[in-house]
């Protein structure tokens, strides 16, 4: 997991960041709004930690930009100090999706970091997805096309439910990497060989292609 961390109080997020790559979490940081709206639109981030008072432009604002102006739709867990109503109300309504009131404990923000990816990325429920004739089981790892069940890596399993998940939107390549293997990315073509190998297991006879490439940008699915 790869989170963004937008905090101006920095020893609390000195003691985040500590806590957070003890799990094994990866945390980019920035102290202000505007610097965190910069990272946020040039990494593909799990997740955001957005604190609500920053000393340039406020919580409220950088994810209202997030979601209104850049389209944005990474899970954004939103700091108060305050415990009132209005706020997190106010927070909803720009796109924030949870909060955590200060002080909090640590295995709580984990806690609620984890909820919101595994529910972004389709994890929280084990289910059958289906995209015209093709069929995933995400308890079971078994896919099928056209009723006919296909045989595929793990990998090659990640890497089409992911964009199964996001069909028909474009799944830039920078991204599909980062969720298939986080922070220990191959040094070969790995990508590539996978969608390979991928294409072949589902293309049948007579059918059409699943998979497309855009080239220099990332993949595809349609139907």
């Amino acid at each position: 997991m790869l989170v963004l961390l937008i905090e101006d109080h920095r020893l609390l997020a000195e003691t985040m960041m500590d806590y957070l790559t003890s799990e094994a979490i990866e945390v980019d940081y920035a102290a202000t709004g505007l610097h965190g709206l910069q990272l946020a639109t040039q990494q593909a981030y799990d997740a955001l930690i957005l604190d609500i008072n920053l000393p340039d432009i406020d919580g409220f604002t950088v994810c209202q930009r997030l979601r209104q102006h850049y389209h944005l739709d990474q899970p954004v867990l939103m700091l108060t100090a305050r415990d009132e109503l209005a706020d997190r109300l106010h927070g909803f309504a720009q796109g924030a999706d949870d909060y955590l009131v200060k002080p909090f404990a640590n295995q709580e923000l984990v806690a609620r970091l984890q909820a919101l990816v595994k529910r972004k990325r389709g994890q929280v429920v084990n289910k059958r997805i289906s995209l015209g004739d093709l069929t995933v089981d995400t308890s079971t790892q078994q896919v099928w096309r056209a009723e006919q069940e296909v045989m595929v890596s793990p990998t090659g399993f990640k890497i089409l439910r992911i964009l199964m998940r996001e069909a028909p939107a474009i799944v830039l390549r920078e991204a599909l990497q980062h969720e298939v293997w986080g922070a220990d990315i191959p040094d070969t073509d790995a990508l590539r060989s996978h969608i390979y190998n991928l294409r072949k297991a589902l293309n049948q006879p007579n059918q059409p292609e699943l998979i497309h490439t855009l080239k220099g940008i990332g993949f595809k699915l349609t139907n």
